[in-house]
């Protein structure tokens, strides 16, 4: 499963732990497991429905009891002494790392000995390590993340009024598409930054996927104009690859038909990736054939070369057209007779179909005095059985 961020009203961490609740993630399994995991009893966890500019989402809140503000190294050995799986450990330390760096840089101190409320706070500390943990609890495979706005105007903060995004922010953002909206207000947090610059492999259009789940995460504010929120996407990888192919076509009405056998191989051989022919009726009602080969722009003038000389068209038509094409891969399928050779085809839903060559099919027929829907079914039937090996 992917997961597409759409920073449309930018990022925070509780953002992003409400999108991640609404996709699913229960708050008090959360709660529990940060605890068991941290070995920490200062804090609460409470989801609720909110709606932001005309939007169903949900709200995490973090009720603080432990007030206590800690460095960088000490969170660093809270993160490394902890329960946490390794992923949620190593996410956890990157996006603290990142942050920490960023403010060490900015403020000419030692990583360290950065100490102060906005990382060392619990409620920064449930929103880095929880968004780890959900993260790998609903096991996407690949994240991905839009262009990022950033809103305007000052931000209140631990060491006065700065700019927005706030120094550590922008920093954390580096190398990350950004823009700018007429929203007075700081849209990206340090931690939110962090988590995409943790956890995002791309950033882009939302990716081909069939969508299985979105979730909304609501910030604080009332925002003017739009929904302070954090969309999360998630669904399937969309199989089908898109690209560009030629399409070569002419009709014929004056050639011997046993020509276009002959014709088909020769086009399949050079690279062609599809021949079809057609009946058709031409001027004066006269019967022919319409040739349409399809193959890629490179063999265009190899293609057309070949028509011209092989058949009687005195002309042709070429033309430039878009296409999807599933995954696919050469299998083998173990059966009774030895290993048959197939394709294996991923449907744009992510199942898996089978579809044995012909030519093999036929070789066993012919060698076994077998009808060939006989091996075309036996072929399927240890197929569904998941006798299926990789070529080679």
């Amino acid at each position: 499963m992917i997961a597409y961020f759409d920073c449309f009203s930018g990022i925070s961490g509780d953002m992003t732990l409400g999108a991640l609740v609404d996709l699913g993630i229960s708050a008090g399994w959360l709660e529990d497991r940060l605890k068991e995991a941290l070995g920490l009893d200062g804090f609460s966890i409470r989801a609720h429905g909110v709606e932001r500019g005309g939007i169903s989402g949900k709200k995490v809140d973090v009720i603080v009891s432990d007030a206590g503000v800690r460095d960088y190294a000490a969170i660093r050995a809270l993160i490394e002494n902890s329960r946490l799986s390794q992923f949620a450990a190593e996410k956890s330390l990157a996006m603290f790392q990142k942050i920490a760096g960023a403010e060490a840089a900015i403020h000419g101190v030692p990583e360290d000995d950065v100490h102060f409320h906005e990382l060392g706070g619990m409620d920064a500390i449930v929103d880095v390590v929880g968004t780890a943990i959900c993260m790998e609890r609903m096991g996407f495979r690949s994240v991905a993340a839009s262009r990022v706005a950033v809103g305007s105007g000052m931000v209140e903060c631990a060491h006065g009024r700065l700019p927005v995004p706030a120094p550590a922010t922008l920093s954390i953002l580096t190398g990350i598409p950004v823009y700018g909206t007429d929203i007075v207000s700081e849209l990206v947090t340090p931690t939110g930054a962090a988590i995409l610059a943790t956890f995002a492999q791309s950033f882009e259009p939302v990716p081909d996927m069939v969508v299985t789940g979105i979730g909304y995460g609501a910030g604080s504010r009332d925002l003017p104009r739009q929904p302070n929120m954090l969309r999360i996407i998630t669904g399937h990888p969309e199989t089908a690859s898109s690209d560009y192919v030629e399409i070569v076509e002419t009709s014929i009405d004056d050639m011997n038909p046993e020509v276009f056998g002959y014709l088909a191989d020769r086009l399949f051989d050079a690279g062609a990736l599809d021949v079809c022919l057609f009946p058709v009726y031409m001027k004066k009602g006269r019967p022919g054939t319409f040739l349409q080969v399809l193959c890629h722009r490179a063999i265009l003038p190899v293609i057309s070369r070949m028509i011209l000389t092989e058949t009687s068209a005195a002309g042709l038509r070429h033309h430039s057209v878009g296409r999807r094409v599933l995954e696919r891969k050469a299998v083998f399928v173990s059966t009774p007779y030895g290993r048959v050779q197939a394709k294996e085809i991923r449907t744009p839903d992510g199942k898996r179909r089978i579809a044995p060559e012909f030519e093999e099919c036929k070789r066993i027929a012919l060698s076994m005095n077998l009808p060939i829907r006989e091996v075309y079914e036996l072929v399927m039937r240890h197929a569904e059985e998941d006798h299926v090996q990789g070529k080679g």
